[in-house]
């Protein structure tokens, strides 16, 4: 979010409505149906894990190296090598300090360093600080041993974050890359005219029905996972064809409702996949991205961190791949640039960019466009990541955190070498919540404003349940209660339980509304049901929303 890739419809994505990173945010997205409802879009997990410490011991984590070794991904920059000054294009230096090619006695070095000063400012290296690898290798860790209960279902963009690591389980690894294999030949194994379906079919109809909804940026999240292992996987023309498909069967919605089917965030993800893979997009199809973003229209709500991120990401890696005619090139970079300015804009007091789940997204536009070596908005978001690691406890959010804490972005999966890839990370169980003694009451509310219902609150009552209960406990508890008169129903996604239905008012896809989740007086939760636990004395607003 999740592996359905859509906002609106229910499944949770992880920053908002992504996780599978499949819908917007919403926190800048919560849900799969629901990458990206407000307050709905991120996985539940058991309880809030323990604050990680930055004093990590790293090496209750690494292992001997074994014997057999397999192909390494290899990236560049910091430390200890080069990098690119984005503004003047230099070498400069990992301690940030540019070689001058003037001689000292010229007489024009006065008026060139003049000119040339905003190019001459140190850059920063494009990683988190020494200190906090331990805590980062705790994460993956946690991240690795989630990956490795067969009971969860194979997630593409776990997948991506364990290959974007810089610690590795290859054995580990190669059985949940064979497990999102299987998942995926059955649906997508076939060419689509064995499906009953033709390329001439998705250019050219008008409806599609919701058992036929496109799965975007379910696929395109698989396809980017093929590509980041070592050496990459060609994907079957099949794929590549579906997601083409997906790509026009998806742009239906916007010729009757101006918008596609699922989100622009999923749109701009299989933009981005087939980029990744070196494939040619049709025109029309990057300018519909262009147009959405030049009026606006990649956010709800006024939170659009994790779309418009997935979008520029989508267009840098069309202008750097040359898989655009020149002019379009330039549109593409400075419509890249100006999502980047927008974000490190947004950026708030406690140097959140959107919220704490989109601020990763941020993040990896400005690993991408270079923006990391002069922006001061990324170190002050990279930091406060780092402060807020216990936030990302479930393996959605971890893996949505974990790239650009390792100095990666999705576009660097375009770019790995394969070399000898070392055994040196241990997967880590995860421990259940301490049982906390006593009980709490919470206010529960329901809200449904027009144009859906006439009366805007339809329940109000208080809720009494143990200390430890999870919103999703209050939810159930508050069904037990006499007359029996709150019923509700939710979907199980890669995230997490996703609330879709209330008191009977189900959130569909097609009518692009959700339930959003609220603290009172109107504060979005940035958490899933699961994993939200209320303060006693709390009042919980389930309220319908549009995105």
């Amino acid at each position: 979010m999740g592996t359905l890739v859509s906002k609106g419809a229910g499944f949770g994505r992880v920053s908002s409505l992504s996780i599978f990173g499949l819908c917007p945010p919403v926190l800048t997205r919560a849900g799969h149906l629901g990458p990206g409802c407000p307050g709905q879009g991120v996985p539940a997990r058991p309880g809030v894990p323990p604050r990680l410490s930055q004093s990590s011991a790293p090496f209750v984590l690494t292992r001997p190296r074994r014997a057999e070794t397999a192909s390494r991904p290899t990236f560049p920059c910091c430390p200890g090598s080069s990098c690119r000054s984005r503004l003047s294009g230099r070498a400069v230096p990992s301690s940030g300090t540019p070689v001058s090619p003037l001689s000292r006695s010229s007489m024009w070095l006065p008026l060139v360093l003049l000119l040339l000063l905003p190019a001459v400012l140190p850059a920063q290296c494009c990683e988190p600080p020494g200190g906090s690898v331990g805590a980062v290798r705790v994460l993956s860790a946690r991240l690795l041993g989630l990956a490795g209960d067969p009971a969860r279902d194979p997630d593409p963009a776990v997948y991506l974050a364990l290959r974007l690591a810089r610690d590795h389980d290859p054995r580990l690894e190669q059985r949940y890359l064979e497990r999102l294999q299987d998942a995926f030949q059955q649906p997508y194994g076939r060419s689509l005219q064995a499906h009953g379906h033709s390329r001439w079919d998705a250019e050219h109809s008008t409806y599609v029905s919701a058992a036929e909804w496109p799965h975007t940026g379910r696929l395109a999240l698989y396809l980017l996972g093929l590509r980041a292992t070592c050496p990459p996987l060609s994907p079957q023309r099949s794929l590549v064809t579906w997601l083409k498909y997906y790509l026009e069967e998806d742009w239906t919605g916007s010729r009757r409702h101006g918008h596609p089917l699922t989100s622009y965030y999923q749109y701009g993800l299989g933009v981005l996949a087939l980029c990744v893979h070196h494939k040619r997009v049709r025109e029309e199809v990057i300018r519909r991205l262009l147009t959405a973003q030049h009026h606006g229209r990649l956010g709800h709500s006024g939170n659009a961190v994790d779309t418009e991120a997935v979008v520029a990401l989508a267009f840098t890696c069309l202008e750097r791949r040359r898989l655009v005619g020149t002019g379009l090139a330039a549109e593409l970079r400075a419509a890249a640039h100006r999502a980047s300015r927008s974000m490190a804009e947004a950026q708030g007091p406690d140097s959140i960019i959107g919220n704490i789940y989109s601020t990763p997204w941020a993040l990896q536009v400005f690993l991408a466009t270079g923006a990391c070596q002069t922006e001061p908005a990324f170190g002050r978001a990279m930091a406060a990541l780092l402060e807020n690691l216990e936030a990302f406890g479930t393996a959605a959010t971890m893996a949505q955190v974990l790239p650009v804490l390792h100095g990666r972005s999705y576009l660097d999966i375009a770019s790995m070498h394969c070399r000898e890839e070392s055994d040196t990370l241990t997967p880590m169980d995860i421990e259940p919540p301490t049982e906390v003694p006593g009980n709490k009451t919470v206010q529960l509310v329901v809200e449904c404003p027009l144009p859906w219902c006439y009366e805007l609150r339809l329940y109000d009552r208080l809720v009494p349940v143990p200390a430890a209960a999870s919103l999703l406990d209050v939810l159930w508890a508050a069904a037990a209660l006499e007359p029996h008169d709150f019923k509700f129903h939710t979907q199980d996604t890669p995230q997490g339980p996703f609330l879709t239905q209330v008191l009977g008012l189900e959130a569909r896809q097609e009518k692009r509304n959700y339930w959003q989740l609220l603290t009172a007086p109107n504060m979005p939760l940035q958490m899933g049901i699961a994993d939200y636990r209320p303060q006693d004395g709390e009042t919980l607003i389930l309220c319908l929303s549009e995105w």
